[in-house]
């Protein structure tokens, strides 16, 4: 472990582990309750692999009515429970602790309901992403949000962190594809939130259940918004001699009124890393690439990228490659795609996820590269640039505590210089413990506590997903809320 500190774990509920084991077998049969240490290690980190922590035990229910018993059963133990999707979390978000359970919905992964006089699909939790898109292909539709994880994160995750992806710019994160939950309390009560139509009844607790990173309770069946596939689809990537050309090309992009489904930013090092990997045939000469992608029939494809392309040319366009047909446009997201697994090739990495007014984007991109120059550390920028969503990859040696360190001042100092300018600590991987003592950079000591009230309103004994979000020092307890 490094800086980021955790709460130690509470010693009566180590000293009860057998006997809350027991409990949980009780509600769970079979291989629904991981208790080994060898397979515990499985579950002791998440994408954030800087960081490990056993934790007591693993739960994986079957069924909603599995999982609120079990929620039921800990709650009355007075024991933490840490939900889990696939562990994709960039930010630390699935995260145990010794003293925690995990509850993972990797076994409830059916589609349950396709509508498509409605465009809805109902699914529970634990099926992928992609899996979403894949189940309702046939039918000409598809589930919009598409994080770079999408071959394996679930939509658990998606709804704690308010997912985005490659194609927000046009279709919006999760919370705006998100119609209705089947939501279980700490407590284990199981309710209803949200339904099938776009606006639902009384308040708008679909608002505050998406994003909230398992702070309130646990999502186990998600009614999604789903989507006719556009006539076509093209993407075109553009090479510029430096970030900073790059970055203006957006910026014009955008404030001429053009609005693809798609721009995608990769700089120089982060091409010649995917590039090495994926055989994408992306150029390796320029300082800075665009993938720009727009959708509708043919005319409107190529009236779109007409303008675009005379935008990117006046900003110092240096290499341009469309795509003809299906195979070439798949080439060219295949580095894009692929680039985080491409990077864990070569060095060991913190993705760091902020957001910024698109305007600011020359600025801050010139930043980034001058904080982590500053650690002696080299970064490679592959982000949403569409929507402002920076994605900045500090390198660093995971073996090397000194060299960790550095790259947290880095992916410090790089966050608070998003929320300088006027954007926000995330986009879509979330606070989880990666951010967690940086909230007071975004908001008031008063807007922390509001939060915090929030949080105690679902959660009095603040039993869910511990040590997220919120920092540790100053917390309410559930006395003083």
């Amino acid at each position: 472990m490094s800086g980021i500190a955790m709460p130690a774990p509470d010693p009566t509920i180590l000293a009860r582990r057998d006997a809350i084991v027991a409990g949980l077998q009780a509600l769970v049969a079979g291989e629904g309750v991981i208790t080994s240490e060898i397979e515990r290690r499985a579950f002791e980190t998440d994408a954030l692999t800087a960081y490990r922590r056993l934790p007591l035990a693993v739960v994986l229910p079957a069924t909603t009515e599995e999982t609120a018993a079990v929620m039921r059963y800990l709650y009355a133990q007075g024991v933490p429970m840490v939900p889990r999707g696939a562990g994709t979390s960039l930010a630390g978000g699935a995260l145990p602790q010794e003293d925690a359970v995990v509850i993972g919905v990797s076994r409830m992964s059916k589609v349950l309901e396709v509508d498509l006089p409605n465009r809805t699909a109902r699914v529970q939790t634990g099926v992928t992403n992609l899996g979403v898109s894949a189940a309702i292909a046939h039918e000409g539709f598809f589930y919009a949000p598409d994080p770079s994880s999408q071959l394996a994160c679930t939509i658990a995750g998606n709804v704690a962190m308010n997912s985005g992806g490659a194609h927000c710019l046009k279709y919006g994160v999760t919370t705006n594809n998100l119609m209705g939950v089947t939501f279980v309390t700490v407590e284990g009560e199981i309710i209803e939130i949200g339904g099938d139509a776009m606006d639902a009844a009384g308040l708008d607790l679909l608002g505050l259940i998406c994003g909230s990173e398992g702070q309130f309770g646990m999502v186990t069946e998600a009614t999604l918004r789903i989507l006719p596939l556009a006539e076509g689809a093209r993407p075109i990537l553009f090479g510029f001699p430096s970030p900073e050309a790059a970055g203006a090309c957006v910026a014009a992009v955008l404030g001429a009124g053009v609005v693809p489904v798609a721009i995608e930013y990769m700089d120089r090092l982060a091409i010649d890393i995917c590039e090495d990997f994926a055989k994408a045939g992306y150029p390796r000469d320029v300082g800075a690439m665009l993938i720009v992608e727009v959708e509708g029939s043919p005319a409107e494809i190529d009236e779109q990228l007409v303008r675009i392309a005379a935008i990117a040319k006046g900003h110092g366009m240096t290499h341009m490659r469309e795509a003809r047909t299906p195979a070439e446009a798949a080439a060219i997201w295949k580095g894009r795609k692929s680039a985080f697994g491409a990077m864990g090739r070569v060095s060991d990495y913190i993705c760091m996820d902020g957001t910024i007014p698109t305007g600011r984007l020359p600025e801050v991109l010139a930043r980034i590269e001058a904080i982590c120059e500053a650690q002696g550390l080299k970064v490679a920028n592959i982000f949403h640039a569409g929507d402002g969503n920076l994605h900045p990859l500090v390198l660093y040696d995971m073996n090397d505590p000194v060299s960790l360190a550095k790259a947290e001042k880095a992916g410090e100092d790089i966050l608070l210089a998003c929320v300088e300018v006027g954007g926000c600590l995330t986009g879509e991987h979330g606070v989880g413990i990666e951010k967690r003592e940086l909230m007071t950079a975004q908001f008031t000591r008063i807007e922390l506590e509001q939060q915090m009230r929030v949080k105690s309103a679902f959660d009095p004994k603040w039993l869910m997903n511990p040590a997220k979000v919120f920092p540790l020092e100053n917390r309410l307890t559930e006395q003083a809320a």
